[in-house]
């Protein structure tokens, strides 16, 4: 395996809720239906993982928010699934394996995310 990309995205755990409670409909243009109604952090973490997805891909314009999903496997592991734009440019790149780690605290989520084929 060899890695294709790296991306890392950090938020603001409070401008992000703020975001959220001023625009009507922004949690359910970004996270899927799985996704939604989990804590402001967890949310939080999730966004910065889709952005640092797009990081890892090189950030191609088109890609959809609902196109990389983050679940949760049993023990707490975050599990990226990724389809439609985003699967596509990632299947071109040769993208095979997904490796994710996030963790919010003292106010700030991070998410780092590696492509490998």
């Amino acid at each position: 395996m060899a890695v294709v990309g790296i991306g890392v995205d950090a938020v603001l755990i409070e401008r992000f809720a703020a975001s959220l409670a001023r625009t009507p409909g922004l949690e359910a243009r970004l996270f899927t239906d799985a996704e939604r109604g989990r804590p402001e952090e967890g949310l939080a973490a999730r966004f910065a993982a889709k952005e640092a997805v797009a990081k890892a891909i090189g950030a191609p314009k088109g890609l959809h928010w609902h196109d990389v999903e983050i679940q949760t496997q049993d023990g707490g592991r975050p599990l990226l699934a990724v389809r439609g734009s985003v699967a596509d440019v990632a299947d071109a790149m040769g993208v095979r394996h997904w490796h994710l780690s996030m963790s919010h605290d003292g106010g700030i989520a991070v998410a780092m995310v590696v492509a490998e084929t």
